[in-house]
């Protein structure tokens, strides 16, 4: 098993800024440490201005870079896009509208959008700081708010175009580009069209007393998804709950069956669903908004997959408006979304490459960092999010000075974890006098070590920008590879530790 994780898991107790050496020392000193014998390190720390290298060990070696892989897809399509840059869902009718009865289809197409949601407030995008795709970690959360609301603000659109009863079926067009997988990290389906991350929340609570039913709240309801509830209260004894079968019935709706122990009087835990059909659930969630405002459809249920060429001579009857694209950055870059991150080279493949697929992403990320001038030599990548990446710290120094000298430069600093803030950073550092001034991404990718019944870290990864005590910026890449462990916990404890160390050591030492 492969896993890419979001967060840095470490702990920067506040005895680290009292420590002397100088930097070269201090990072010699946590290299030297007895968990890394087998290990191999990447550091480069530069100045922003001047270019001064500032300290380097095997800058030029190629590392698992983990979700540190985000920095350059992000980068690319904010390169790509525009800070400014919407995407636009629509909403079409096939047929004529008489005497408010639409005789005729609706379809919805999707625009690549990721954020189809309840994130939006306004012109922004809000997010938790450990993101709900992630629902199998007890410290992850959801954002409160119905996440139909853009449903419902297209719902609104349609029935003001005077529709109020549909004769056909709620269809949705997924021909932007096609895809049939899962991104590896948390085991989302990738689709054009993606409403609430594509995943159902189910909150788990323990029932009254020992021997009720647990009860479950699904977010959002439709009726693509019925839950059977075999959970249990218990005084004693918990079991993990757990998706016992899944299937699909005939009328198109997904059946889950769930099994477990709750212990009665704990807290209500979180457990996404991973929608199999993305599409199948973006009509059913416009077919609930239809029907909630009030507008009557004909079929029983949404329909299939629509062709984009059925669009042809429809008639738009609704229109999302995302935020700008600089709060998309944010919400990948801030949790490390890796269903976002992931998507990215499909679509900027897509809108901007000369096909629709994620090699014309990366043929056009290609491109776009050679015309920034970077040695590719040092950068190997095939998915969006982390998965499938390596980079040398020379590259991903080159490149986050590149980026600092753009004219987008201050939204993606901006969109970065900030440390002891927000994002996979706000519990790291808290506190200490580095907290407030590093703004970089975490990155994490394990495996499973089972000839030792232990794990490795294949890629341990912090990468951004210091703004020392002095007012100096900074710009660093930190790569640990190939650390054993015993214990999962040790990830943080051990590997998160010591990037965080060096990180600390930085913003310490230079002056």
């Amino acid at each position: 098993m492969r896993r890419v994780l979001p967060l840095l898991f470490l702990v920067l107790p506040a005895v680290l800024s009292a420590q002397t050496g100088s930097l070269s020392d201090r990072v010699a000193e946590v290299m030297a440490r007895p968990a890394f014998r087998h290990a191999m390190f990447g550091v480069k720390v530069a100045a922003l201005e001047g270019d001064t290298v500032l300290y380097s060990v095997n800058p030029d070696k190629l590392f698992v870079p983990g979700s540190t892989t985000k920095l350059v897809t992000t980068g690319t399509a904010l390169g790509a896009f525009g800070s400014d840059f919407r995407f636009r869902t629509r909403v079409y009718r096939t047929g004529p509208v008489k005497a408010g009865v639409l005789t005729g289809d609706l379809i919805l197409v999707a625009s690549g959008d990721p954020n189809l949601s309840h994130r939006i407030r306004g012109d922004s995008l809000l997010f938790v700081d450990e993101d709900h795709s992630y629902g199998s970690d007890p410290a992850t959360d959801v954002i409160p708010g119905d996440p139909l609301m853009v449903m419902r603000e297209m719902a609104g659109q349609i029935k003001g175009h005077g529709i109020r009863r549909i004769t056909g079926q709620v269809r949705v067009d997924v021909s932007l580009f096609q895809v049939n997988e899962r991104e590896l990290g948390t085991g989302v389906m990738l689709s054009p069209i993606v409403v609430n991350d594509n995943i159902v929340d189910l909150v788990i609570a323990p029932g009254d007393k020992a021997g009720a039913p647990a009860t479950i709240t699904a977010s959002p309801a439709t009726g693509y998804l019925r839950v059977v509830n075999r959970v249990v209260t218990v005084a004693d004894s918990a079991a993990p709950v757990s998706i016992l079968t899944d299937s699909l019935t005939p009328g198109g709706t997904r059946v889950v069956i769930l099994t477990g122990r709750k212990l009665a009087g704990k807290p209500a835990e979180l457990l996404t669903y991973k929608l199999a059909e993305p599409d199948r659930f973006a009509a059913w969630g416009l077919t609930q908004a239809l029907r909630d405002a009030g507008v009557t459809i004909t079929s029983p249920r949404p329909g299939g997959w629509a062709a984009r060429t059925s669009t042809a001579e429809g008639i738009v009857v609704a229109e999302h408006v995302s935020p700008p694209f600089r709060e998309a950055a944010k919400v990948i870059l801030k949790v490390s979304q890796n269903l976002h991150a992931s998507l990215l080279p499909y679509t900027v493949g897509a809108l901007k490459g000369k096909e629709p697929t994620p090699q014309g992403g990366f043929d056009y990320e290609n491109t776009f960092l050679k015309n920034a001038g970077l040695e590719l030599s040092g950068a190997v990548q095939s998915d969006g999010a982390g998965g499938a990446a390596l980079y040398t710290p020379n590259f991903m120094v080159a490149f986050l000075t590149w980026m600092s000298r753009q004219p987008y430069a201050a939204d993606y600093v901006h969109a970065l974890p900030i440390l002891g803030t927000d994002g996979t950073l706000v519990k790291i550092s808290r506190g200490t006098p580095a907290a407030g001034h590093v703004f970089a991404k975490t990155g994490t990718f394990v495996s499973e070590d089972k000839l030792n019944r232990g794990l490795v870290v294949d890629g341990k990864g912090l990468a951004g920008y210091v703004t020392t005590r002095s007012g100096r910026r900074l710009v660093f890449a930190i790569y640990i590879n190939r650390v054993k462990l015993a214990d999962p916990a040790q990830v943080g404890e051990v590997v998160g530790q010591a990037a965080g160390d060096i990180a600390a050591a930085i913003y310490d030492t230079v002056p």
